[in-house]
């Protein structure tokens, strides 16, 4: 029997939900509480993330944990894979790149089952690139680029 709480759809998931699948950036949880304020002026942080966890649960939306980064959170549930900035941590869906892995096949050199996979490229995002030429390498950033 499934849990009650998966099945009930509330407004702040559904406002949530439509803002994270407008969005192409994959915000962290307090990046998307602030665009969904705008709709929900009372809605707290802990109320976006635990609909965030619960609706990436469900498989209603991916979360990207990446090491050492903030986790995010992209409305597209369907399996793709990922491009990261290095510097800024931005992150943009990586068309046309695909592995042929199903879950279930097996990896016979080392004896796994696979049960899935995530592709994750690093590199220099555009904005970052270009913030290093205009400013000569003087500054660092550290956030994200929109």
């Amino acid at each position: 029997m499934s849990d009650p709480k998966f099945q009930r759809n509330t407004r702040q998931r559904e406002v949530i939900l439509e803002e994270l699948r407008q969005l192409t950036s994959h915000p962290t949880a307090a990046r998307l509480h602030e665009i969904v304020r705008r709709r929900l002026p009372k809605i707290s942080l802990g109320t976006v993330y635990r609909n965030l966890e619960l609706m990436a649960e469900m498989g209603a939306i991916q979360k990207l944990q990446f090491s050492g980064a903030e986790a995010r959170f992209d409305g597209n549930p369907d399996r793709h894979d990922h491009l990261r900035c290095i510097r800024c941590n931005r992150v943009d869906d990586l068309p046309g790149v695909s592995l042929d892995l199903s879950p279930g096949d097996r990896d016979d050199s080392h004896g796994y089952r696979i049960l899935g996979h995530r592709l994750e490229l690093l590199g220099i995002c555009a904005a970052c690139q270009n913030l290093r030429a205009s400013t000569d390498g003087k500054t660092s950033r550290d956030g994200e680029c929109d």
